[in-house]
Parts: structure tokens; C-alpha cells; sequence
């Protein structure tokens, strides 16, 4: 059995809980600095908040609209080395509301990277977690590339254009490789849509270098002279996967294993879903806010409170499906998933823990 390179996942993934007091506070216990950073309130119905290291603690995005990049010290105020400051504002730090974070480490402010044909503002790697953020401003021209940084093809790019205003060029576009003929498809972070055929990828897939951008159609990788942000990742082995998995549409108490067992390889901490082909949201879940057994989902598009359904069980090799039908297991569809270690389930001098159960499915 080949071990993993990550025998500690929290070195660059980790979740964070707190309840808002109305002023300011740190939030501590990481075991880094952030580079890039996810808040959403749980009780509150509040938008999301995504930071990174390269755009400022103080500048932020919201996944669930196509507002252009804000600047707010209300918000995060720093990135430290062991977490972040948060200011006064309702949406990260409400009086007796509770939060979750998601934060991750990349390589700081980054530098420039030249391996494109769009030379990037920064390019913020991190090979070993297989994550880097890309910031890069648009030339307007078709078939152009861009530098990651990973050493290794990305698998998930999620891309934000920063400046504009108008929801046909700044909704948040994902490209995912499990989804059929990849680089010309995109799924919008921002809505529920199924995944569509576009040429923003340049109908070519990602190299190890780089990955593809292209100006016509909605252009929201490469429109005019704006500046776009990106998020790359790779699946690392025992760290992250990226994949898909059919839904069978049975619940867990099913006859012959009931719904399907997604393995990973390691026991997750975070958990990001979407139906594919169909309009269902973008489910998040993590560790920290319930058991093995109670997982209840944030939904990435939408500023909605914490749902009160449990859908998932993690395992220490994987994740299972809960139910029939709803988000995540309806009729045969095809889903795709990111999922992130709490622990490897072999660690590099380690020794196997128990094993999930259920119908297996290869996480893609």
C-alpha cells in the first residue's frame, strides 16, 4: 500500500468554530497562516466570505452572487500566524451568532509566474497540499494560458473575475475533470445550474504548467483588462480528492448496502457536492459541525442558515451517502465532489484504521 507525502492535514487545511461577540477577536489554533480563507455564519443568514493572501486579509468575494471584490476592514482585518483577526461586522462576527471557517495554506503573497501567455500578478503555490491561487489580469485575447504552479495538472479551478460589475462576465466559474468532456464545460459556484458547454477553458485541458483561458462566449476568464483570481487544486494522495460518483437513489438502511460509499482514501474533514447534470446545490459539509453521523450542509450559492438534515457519514476511508433522493442522491445522476483530510487512513509509518462500509464507489 503507497503511504502519503501528509501524515498531518492540519498543517494546511483546517476548520475553525466561534460565536460572535459584536466587536473584534482573533481566532486562533491553526497551524498556519491563512492564504485563502471561507467564512459563512450558521444561524445567520448571511452571505459567504472568501479572503486570500494575494488580494488582502481586508478585500473579499461573496460565493453565493457576482459582486465584484470589496474592500471592508469589518470583515477579516489580518491573516496571523496561527489564524485570523475578525472586525465588528454581522457577517463574520454577529453578536451570539455562530460561525464556521475553512482556511488553507498556499505560499503567501506568491510571485509572478511566466509559464503563460498571461504573465500573473502572483501566483501563490503549494505543491505538497496541491493548492495555489493564480491572480492574473485579463487581456481580452483568445487562447491565452496561465501559470498554476501545482508541478502537477489542477483538477478543480475555481475563478472569480475581481472587478466587474455585470453578472454576464463575474459569476464564479468551475472547472471540474471529472465532468465529461471537461474543458468545455463550467458549472457556476453562484447558482444551482447544471454544468454547461463554454469555451472559457479554451477547450484544452490544464498541463502541468498551465490551464487554458479564453475571451469569447461569456469570457469570464479573460474579459477586457479585469482582473481575475483563481483557486487551483489537484488531489494529493491520502490529503484530497477530487472525483464523481452515480447516486442509486436508496437510503442507508437498503438492502445490499443501501446508498453508495464514496472512498477517498482518508477520513474527510471537508466535503463540497454538486449534482452535475441537474439543478441542486453546492453542499457543504466538514467534520466540526456535527459527528461521523450528523453533517449538516452549508450551501455554497445561497446566504441560508445551516440545514437542520444530516445526509452524510464520514468514515475514516471516505464518506457515505445518508439518504435517498434530496441533494446529493437523487436517481442515477452523476455528482462531483472535493473532499479534504482530517487524517490519512494509512499514515506514512502508520497503521490502517477501520475501514467505512457500504456500497463502494471509486471517488472518482
Amino acid at each position: 500500500m503507497a503511504y502519503t507525502t501528509i501524515d498531518n492535514p492540519s498543517e494546511y487545511f483546517e476548520i475553525s468554530l466561534w460565536t460572535g461577540n459584536g466587536s473584534t477577536q482573533n481566532i486562533t489554533g491553526l497551524n498556519f497562516q491563512p492564504d485563502f480563507l471561507w467564512i459563512k455564519g450558521r444561524n445567520l443568514a448571511e452571505g459567504h466570505t472568501i479572503q486570500n493572501s494575494i488580494s488582502g486579509a481586508t478585500k473579499h468575494l461573496h460565493s453565493q452572487n457576482t459582486d465584484a471584490e470589496v474592500s471592508d476592514a469589518g470583515i477579516v482585518t489580518a491573516f496571523n500566524s496561527d489564524g485570523f483577526s475578525l472586525g465588528d461586522e454581522g457577517d463574520v462576527n454577529g453578536n451570539t451568532s455562530t460561525f464556521v471557517s475553512w482556511a488553507w495554506k498556499a505560499n503567501g503573497t506568491g510571485s509572478s509566474n511566466t509559464d503563460g501567455t498571461i504573465n500573473t500578478a502572483a501566483t501563490s503555490a503549494n505543491t505538497t497540499a496541491g493548492f495555489s491561487i493564480v491572480s492574473y489580469t485579463s487581456n481580452g485575447s483568445s487562447s491565452q494560458t496561465v501559470g498554476h504552479g501545482l508541478g502537477a495538472a489542477p483538477e478543480l479551478i475555481i475563478s472569480k473575475n475581481r472587478d466587474s460589475t455585470s453578472s454576464s462576465y463575474n459569476y464564479w466559474t468551475v472547472y471540474h475533470h471529472s465532468l465529461a468532456s471537461a474543458n468545455d464545460k463550467k458549472l457556476k459556484l453562484n447558482t444551482t445550474d447544471a454544468s454547461s458547454t463554454t469555451n472559457e477553458w479554451g477547450d484544452t485541458d490544464p498541463t502541468s504548467t498551465v490551464y487554458s483561458v479564453h475571451s469569447s462566449g461569456d469570457g469570464t476568464t479573460n474579459v477586457s483588462t479585469d482582473k481575475i483570481i483563481s483557486f487551483c487544486f489537484r488531489s494529493i494522495k491520502g490529503f484530497s480528492k477530487i472525483g464523481k460518483y452515480q447516486a442509486n437513489d436508496t437510503d442507508t438502511t437498503a438492502a445490499g448496502g443501501g446508498a453508495p460509499f464514496i472512498y477517498t482514501g482518508f477520513r474527510p474533514a471537508f466535503i463540497m457536492i454538486k449534482r452535475a447534470g441537474g439543478a441542486q446545490s453546492w453542499c457543504l459539509y466538514d467534520d466540526r459541525r456535527g459527528g461521523n453521523d450528523e453533517n449538516p450542509p452549508l450551501e455554497a450559492e445561497s446566504s441560508v442558515v445551516e440545514q437542520t438534515n444530516a445526509e452524510i457519514n464520514i468514515c475514516s476511508n471516505g464518506f457515505k451517502l445518508d439518504d435517498s433522493g434530496g441533494e446529493i442522491n437523487y436517481s442515477t445522476n452523476e455528482y462531483i465532489y472535493w473532499a479534504i483530510a482530517r487524517h490519512p487512513f494509512v499514515r506514512s509509518k502508520g497503521v490502517p484504521t477501520t475501514a467505512g462500509t457500504g456500497n463502494i464507489v471509486d471517488g472518482g
